[in-house]
């Protein structure tokens, strides 16, 4: 008995060593990442500003404008991303956590700006970064092109932001420099450098008073809630300088705009500093940030040698990762590429304040009455929402003038590239949003947080219901997470080189990687049994036969034209909705997640939940079959029940109907195969030459109505078709070699649809146009767009054939 006594005393004792060895290389690795992504371009909002992922803290941005008439200035001061006023802007390459550069092609200003940032590791705070500000004029411009910039720091919360090295007079010689102190950041100083560049000399008696040759500094403080709305504290302040000014000189003797919109010298203490330079011609100038416990501050010179070092470093990662494969292999696909993933990656911002949430609607939850939209939208127009939070969230984001903000679904899609690129990166996310879900396993599908983002969302859009779903893209994340932990224990070859990479420090060290799962693993789980409960469809009711009594399931949040919920916003369903509806894309989605779980759930030896979970997958298998397969039709389609009662099939060819397929489904050998890869490759139904439509050409609703889902290609769905084809084109089976020309064919037609229209105007598209191609709707759609970089360094199965060969 004291042997056997000692033997398991040896044995906890061990165990607990090995546990706590783990602990610490977890806590290790997960410092290591947070300090190296502590800073960065995190308000992808804007042109350009600068936060660290604190949720009160320091942040900074820049405006500019043209000052050569008075009339233009004020519609052209650039801060926020707007649509259609650029002819081109975004990252031509970037890395989160080394830094890039950005360019951005301004015609009505007739300037062109470049900003580069470069982060320097080092300290107890995360470290330094600094920031070069580069204004060329463009072609048309006048030799005397006078353009006013405003670089801007802003204090939330405790702390204290002072200019240290001003005295009184007209304006700062020299730079400008800020001195700082938070809790989390500690000590800092902040460089405004003088710069290089010449000003404009106006000959305007006013120019005695505020030389222009000088870096004017105004400080003042404002209430934390108003801090986001620089640009209009800005406005009001010039305001009330040109009141000041312009009754000081008679009508025939204005000061010219350049000294007109000026900001007065007043430098101190504040929660908003601003910084203002007036240029005449090209100039540059830096922002320099250094915290008080990293090795050295942060100069100009070191800024310029990093600035290369980060170029060159990105450009041979990039093409160790994401090289285009052929037939991409001329022309500017290289730059096409490293652009759209620099966006994709840029994109990436941090987002603190509160949401509004609605959880009166009780009738919602179950939705079990015929008119249950009406009472839903009843209830709506109540307006119960309240504050929740404050909550945080590091995230991707579809589109910066557009949809600067967290979405759910769109994220998984996003992070498919990420997570090649970074995987500690990705990993960081993905717990960013889980962190989000309540007691009920529920995540918001739509992050609006704080006063600034509802600022670009329509009052009807705020407002989040906690029986609201979205597509669980998350999950094909993780599985691709898991993916490469079998390829890396499979291969041994890889883990020196991935221990040397700080992007992947938790898929080097397999236990890091166990204990991350783990921790994520119950969150999972609250969140999958969340949609089995609250998106469960009703089979029993209508006697629908099938192999499970329970494996349906049904979009909640439904109207007559719309399922907003399903991400598929208009796609055609059956109408007029019915409780009795079943869902043919929910169900494939359950079907991927169950997948996904049971495969995690394996990985960490729970045996028992890996069973259930088993089972779950093969009813929802075999209920897709029963419930959603039309022979007659030969494809999936949605159900409802009709005026009798009884179970009907609504069928509309496009992404509804493929989406077993899509989501990884069918196998290479299912009887049902035939049937779908018709579908897709008929010209009539869905083919085009730039992409898989997202509703049939021969269907009635084909672009009809907002013809959001109703015809347009998505690059996203796209994707999906063109993994699901590789993956069947590389298994034999009865249709593996049509799978190949098929994977071929559209990997190209896709790819060049993105690639010419971004050559023609500078942007990725929300859409494109299946006639022409076109990109079209919202404008730098870097978010799922950007799959395109996966797609063109796939393999090429051509054989070096062309089109009309295959």
């Amino acid at each position: 008995m004291a042997q056997a006594s000692r033997r398991q005393g040896l044995f906890l004792c061990f165990f607990n060593v090995l546990f706590a060895f783990v602990g610490a290389q977890v806590a290790e690795i997960e410092k290591a990442s947070n300090d190296s992504l502590l800073w960065g371009p995190y308000r992808p909002n804007l042109y350009f500003g600068v936060r660290p992922r604190i949720p009160k803290s320091f942040m900074g941005g820049l405006m500019w404008t043209r000052v050569e008439d008075y009339s233009s200035v004020q519609n052209n001061f650039r801060h926020t991303c707007e649509q259609h006023e650029l002819d081109g802007y975004g990252w031509d390459e970037y890395d989160v956590r080394s830094g890039g550069r950005q360019t951005i092609h301004d015609p009505v200003n007739r300037i062109d700006i470049t900003t580069e940032f470069i982060k320097f590791p080092g300290g107890q705070h995360g470290g330094g970064w600094g920031a070069r500000i580069k204004g060329t004029p463009r072609e048309d411009a006048s030799p005397d092109l006078r353009t006013t910039v405003v670089w801007y720091n802003t204090l939330q919360g405790l702390g204290s932001l002072e200019v240290v090295n001003e005295e009184e007079g007209p304006g700062a010689e020299g730079d400008v420099l800020l001195k700082g102190q938070t809790v989390e950041l500690g000590d800092f100083d902040v460089r405004i450098t003088e710069g290089k560049g010449d000003h404009p000399k106006t000959g305007h008696p006013s120019y005695d008073e505020k030389p222009l040759d000088r870096t004017l500094v105004h400080s003042i403080q404002i209430q934390d809630e108003a801090l986001w709305q620089v640009k209009a504290v800005l406005f009001s302040h010039l305001k009330s300088q040109i009141d000041e000014l312009l009754p000081k000189y008679p009508d025939d003797n204005p000061p010219p705009p350049a000294q007109v919109y000026t900001i007065s010298h007043a430098p101190g203490r504040g929660n908003l500093h601003l910084v203002q330079k007036i240029f005449e011609g090209a100039f540059e100038f830096d922002i320099l940030f250094s915290s008080a416990s990293a090795p050295k501050p942060v100069t100009s010179q070191d800024l310029t040698l990093q600035i290369k070092s980060v170029t060159t470093g990105f450009a041979s990662r990039f093409t160790e990762i994401f090289k285009p494969q052929a037939p991409f292999l001329k022309e500017r696909y290289e730059e096409f590429s490293k652009s759209l993933f620099s966006n994709l990656i840029g994109g990436i911002g941090y987002f603190y304040g509160d949401s509004r949430v609605d959880r009166s609607y009780d009738p919602a939850y179950e939705e079990d009455n015929e008119g249950f939209w009406e009472d839903a939208a009843e209830a709506r127009s109540k307006n119960a929402a309240e504050f929740e939070g404050p909550s945080e969230l590091f995230t991707s984001i579809p589109s910066r003038p557009f949809f600067p903000r967290g979405f759910l679904w769109d994220e998984g899609f996003h992070l498919l590239p990420v997570i090649d690129w970074d995987v500690d990166l990705t990993l960081d996310i993905i717990k960013s949003w889980f962190k989000l879900m309540d007691e009920d396993g529920w995540i918001g599908r739509e992050q609006i947080l704080g006063a600034e983002a509802r600022s670009k969302v329509p009052p009807e859009f705020q407002v989040q219901y906690p029986h609201y779903a979205n597509p669980p893209t998350l999950f094909m994340v993780i599985t691709s997470f898991l993916d490469k932990l079998d390829a890396q224990k499979s291969d041994s070859s890889n883990q020196k080189v991935l221990t040397e990479k700080s992007y992947s420090m938790q898929l080097s060290s397999r236990e890091a990687a166990l204990e991350y799962l783990r921790t994520l693993y119950p969150l999972l789980k609250r969140h999958y049994f969340w949609f089995r409960k609250t998106q469960a469809g009703d089979i029993k009711s209508y006697d629908r036969e099938a192999f499970s009594s329970k494996e349906g399931y049904r979009w909640r949040g439904r109207t007559p034209q719309h399922i907003l919920t399903s991400g598929l916003d208009d796609y055609p369903r059956a109408q007029p909705p019915h409780p009795g509806e079943l869902h043919l894309d929910l169900i494939s989605w359950m079907g991927l997640m169950t997948r996904s779980i049971k495969r995690i759930a394996i990985y960490l030896g729970e045996e028992d939940d890996a069973a259930e979970f088993s089972k779950y997958e093969e009813a929802i298998i075999r209920n897709m079959d029963d419930l959603h397969w039309n022979e007659k039709a030969g494809m999936y389609c949605d159900a409802t029940i009709d005026d009798y009662e009884e179970n009907l099939h609504v069928c509309h060819k496009g992404y509804i109907s493929l989406f077993p397929f899509l989501v990884g489904l069918i196998p290479a050998d299912s009887p049902h195969l035939g049937n779908i890869l018709h579908t897709l490759s008929d010209p009539d139904e869905l083919w085009s030459e730039h992409g898989l439509r997202s509703l049939s050409k021969s269907d009635e609703f084909y672009h009809t109505a907002e013809d959001y889902w109703r015809g347009p290609i998505w690059v996203n769905m796209n994707y999906l078709a063109v993994s699901q084809l590789l993956n069947i084109a590389q298994q034999k089976g009865p249709h593996q070699a049509r799978a190949k020309v098929l994977y071929t064919n559209l990997r190209k037609n896709l790819v060049s649809t993105v690639y010419e229209s971004w050559k023609e105007t500078g942007f990725a598209w929300e859409q494109y146009n299946p006639e022409t191609g076109k990109g079209q709707r919202t404008q730098h759609f870097t978010g799922w767009t950007s799959l395109v970089v996966k797609i063109m360094s796939m393999p090429d199965l051509s054989g070096g054939k062309d089109k009309d060969e295959l």
